[in-house]
């Protein structure tokens, strides 16, 4: 049941993001193509040369590259969890198979700490690529050349990924 449940949750946490993948990103700038993330670290670094023209865009652009720094919560919550589940599956059959600490309980309370930390992650990235987009925004609306730019995936485009929705043409 456990490996089903972990089996599962790998599924659906490798199969889709909800971001566009870090190296792929481009932006279309006075009809020519700049690579957005030069490096995963740097995300957003790309655009920096046209972003830093406009102090507001520029304040930002660096509000979110800050907020796109790896956290120690969501890092301290994964590893208890990888804890829990080490625990886990040290524990011997023998041992009392009730309770809270028992050897499954153990297993999935762990793996249920880990896809937490999993899901709190990728939400606070999602959630942070509207600071990016407004940071365009702001640049576009005084300044030229216009920075053409979405960072989040368009379903249509991208036929690697599984999407459930209505499609209606008129």
């Amino acid at each position: 049941m456990i490996k089903i449940v972990f089996l599962s949750l790998l599924i659906c946490f490798t199969s889709g993001a909800f971001a566009a993948e870090t190296c792929s990103r481009i932006a279309t700038v006075n009809y020519q193509e700049v690579i957005v993330d030069p490096s995963s670290t740097s995300r957003g670094e790309g655009l920096r040369f046209y972003l830093e023209k406009d102090e507001k865009a520029l304040e930002l652009l660096n509000e979110y590259q800050l907020e796109n720094k790896p956290r120690w919560q969501t890092a301290a919550l994964s590893t208890f969890g990888t804890g829990l589940v080490l625990m886990g599956v040290l524990r011997s059959n023998s041992d009392s198979n009730t309770g809270i600490t028992s050897k499954d309980s153990l297993i999935f309370t762990g793996g249920v700490f880990i896809a937490l930390s999993y899901l709190i992650s990728k939400t606070l990235k999602y959630k942070n690529e509207y600071v990016l987009q407004k940071s365009i925004d702001e640049y576009n609306k005084r300044n030229s050349p216009r920075i053409y730019f979405s960072p989040f995936i368009d379903i249509q485009s991208d036929q690697n990924k599984l999407g459930i929705g209505i499609n209606k043409e008129f």
